[in-house]
C-alpha cells in the first residue's frame, strides 16, 4: 500500500576509481600466478625444495628489513645530534637513501611466493631503488602540482555531514561544560 509520499531519491554513486576496480582483480591473479608457480616448482624437485626457498625468503627478508631499520634509525641519530650540535644536518648523504625501498624489498622477500621473491630481490638493486624512487618523485610531483590550490581550512570546510535523503546538513557542537558562563548566541551557520 503506498502513502501517496515520493520515495527519497538518492544521489546518483560516485564513480569508481580505476584502483580500486582493478587492485582485487591483481591480487587475484597474483595469488593465483604465485600458487601456480610454487606447484610447478614442487613437481620439477620436490616439497622440501618449497619448503627451504620460501624459509630461506623469510630469513633473507627479515635480515633485509632489521638492516634497513637500524641504517635509517642511525641516519635520523646523527641528524638529530647535528641539529642539537647547532649544525644543519646535509641535506642529503649518498647512503641514506632507499631505506624505504629496502624495507619494501625485506617485506616481499618474506611473503611466500616466488614473484614477490624476485621483486623484493629486484628492490634490494641501488640502479633499481634510484629508478624507482626517481619515478615516484615524478609522480609525487605531478600530483601536487594537478592537486587544486587551497588550505587546510577550506578542506574542512568542505566536509559535511550528508543525510539519507542527500540533503546537506551543515552543523557545529557547542558543549556546556557545568560552571561555565552561558555564551551569547552564535551566528547561524551559512554555506
Amino acid at each position: 500500500m503506498t502513502t501517496g509520499a515520493q520515495t527519497p531519491r538518492y544521489p546518483a554513486q560516485p564513480r569508481r576509481s580505476r584502483l580500486r576496480t582493478f587492485l582485487p582483480l591483481g591480487v587475484a591473479a597474483w595469488l593465483v600466478l604465485e600458487i601456480w608457480l610454487l606447484t610447478l616448482v614442487a613437481g620439477a624437485s620436490s616439497g622440501l625444495v618449497v619448503f627451504l626457498v620460501l624459509v630461506a625468503g623469510i630469513i633473507l627478508g627479515s635480515v633485509v628489513i632489521k638492516r634497513a631499520g637500524r641504517r635509517a634509525f642511525r641516519n635520523l641519530s646523527e641528524a638529530l645530534q647535528q641539529r642539537q650540535s647547532g649544525v644543519m644536518p646535509a641535506a642529503a648523504r649518498p647512503n641514506s637513501e632507499g631505506n624505504g625501498l629496502m624495507m619494501l624489498g625485506g617485506l616481499l622477500l618474506m611473503i611466500p611466493g616466488l614473484v614477490s621473491d624476485a621483486v623484493g630481490l629486484l628492490l634490494l638493486l641501488p640502479p633499481v631503488q634510484k629508478a624507482v624512487s626517481r619515478s615516484a618523485e615524478r609522480t609525487f610531483e605531478r600530483k601536487l602540482r594537478e592537486a587544486d590550490a587551497g588550505t587546510l581550512g577550506g578542506a574542512f570546510q568542505q566536509a559535511r555531514m550528508y543525510r539519507p535523503d542527500g540533503k546537506v546538513v551543515p552543523g557545529e557542537v557547542v558543549r556546556d561544560e557545568p560552571g561555565d558562563t552561558p555564551q551569547e548566541p552564535r551566528p547561524p551557520l551559512t554555506h
